[in-house]
C-alpha cells in the first residue's frame, strides 16, 4: 500500500507545483524569446530586456508602484500595528463595535466600493479645502493604506493574543512604563508577525489595479494599470522581461531571507 500511496502523493505535489509555477516558467522563457509573438518561440535573444530599457511608460510606472508599494507598506505595518494591539489588548470601550466595523471594512466590501468612497472624499475635500490638488501618488498612497491596514491588523492581534503576558508584567512590576514595555518587550516578540504584515501589504499595494484606478491622476499610473491598459491593445514582450526581473529580485530576497534565518536559529541552537 506504501508504493501507490507515495506515487499518488507524488503526482498530487507534482500537479500541485506545476499548476503554480509553470506558466511562470514559461513567462521567463518567452522573455528570451527572439519572436515579438509571445507564444511563438522562434530562438533566443535579449532584445526585450534592451526595449524595456528604452521604455519609459513602464519603467516610471513600476518605479511608481515601487515607491507607493514601499510607502503603503510600511505606513500600514505602523497604523495595523497599533490597530492590533488595541484590539487584542483594550477592553471594551464605548465606541469598540463601531471601532471593529471601521477597522474590517476594507476586509469585506469590494474595492470597488473602497475606491470609489475615497475618490468622493478627495473631490469633496478639494472643493472644500483645496487639497489635494489633483490625484495622484499620494491619493493612492492613502487608498493601499487604508485597504491593507487591516491586514495588519488581524495578523498582530492574533500574535498579541498568543503572547505570554507574564513577561510584559513583569516588566510593569520592575517599574517600566507601558510605552517603554511595548517597544522593548512586546515589539521584539511580535517582529515576526511585523515582518509577514509589511511582506503582505507590499504585495497587495504592488498588485492593486481596482483602487489605484480610481485614486490616479494624470501621469500617475502604477505598473497594473499600464500592464491592464496594454492588454487591450496587444500585450508585448517587454512586460515578460520585467516581469522576470521581478522574480529574479523576489527570489534574491527569499533566499536570503532564509539564510539569515537558519543562521539565527543555528546560532541561538
Amino acid at each position: 500500500m506504501n508504493g501507490p500511496n507515495k506515487t499518488l502523493r507524488f503526482a498530487a505535489l507534482a500537479l500541485g507545483y506545476g499548476f503554480l509555477y509553470v506558466p511562470i516558467l514559461c513567462l521567463v522563457a518567452f522573455s528570451f524569446n527572439q519572436s515579438a509573438v509571445l507564444t511563438s518561440w522562434s530562438g533566443f535573444s535579449l532584445r526585450w530586456y534592451t526595449s524595456l530599457l528604452h521604455d519609459d511608460a513602464l519603467l516610471s510606472a513600476a518605479l511608481l508602484s515601487l515607491k507607493i508599494a514601499l510607502l503603503a507598506a510600511t505606513a500600514a505595518t505602523i497604523v495595523g500595528t497599533w490597530a492590533g494591539y488595541v484590539l487584542a489588548r483594550m477592553r471594551r470601550f464605548r465606541g469598540f463595535a463601531l471601532y471593529v466595523g471601521m477597522l474590517s471594512a476594507p476586509l469585506v466590501i469590494p474595492e470597488v466600493v473602497l475606491g470609489i468612497s475615497l475618490l468622493l472624499l478627495f473631490v469633496e475635500m478639494r472643493g472644500t479645502l483645496g487639497w489635494p490638488e489633483k490625484n495622484g501618488m499620494f491619493t493612492i498612497w492613502v487608498g493601499h493604506v487604508i485597504l491593507c491596514m487591516s491586514y495588519v491588523a488581524v495578523i498582530i492581534q492574533a500574535r498579541v493574543r498568543d503572547l505570554d503576558r507574564s513577561l510584559e508584567e513583569a516588566a510593569l512590576d520592575l517599574g517600566a512604563t507601558p510605552l517603554k514595555v511595548f517597544f522593548t518587550i512586546t515589539l521584539p516578540l511580535i517582529a515576526p508577525s511585523l515582518v509577514s504584515g509589511w511582506l503582505l501589504s507590499f504585495t497587495l499595494s504592488l498588485d492593486d489595479v481596482v483602487t489605484s484606478s480610481f485614486l490616479s491622476g494624470p501621469g500617475a499610473s502604477t505598473l497594473p494599470m499600464e500592464v491592464f491598459s496594454r492588454v487591450r491593445l496587444g500585450l508585448k514582450p517587454e512586460v515578460n522581461a520585467l516581469a522576470t526581473l521581478f522574480i529574479l529580485a523576489v527570489g534574491i530576497f527569499v533566499v536570503v531571507a532564509n539564510r539569515l534565518q537558519w543562521r539565527k536559529e543555528k546560532s541561538a541552537s
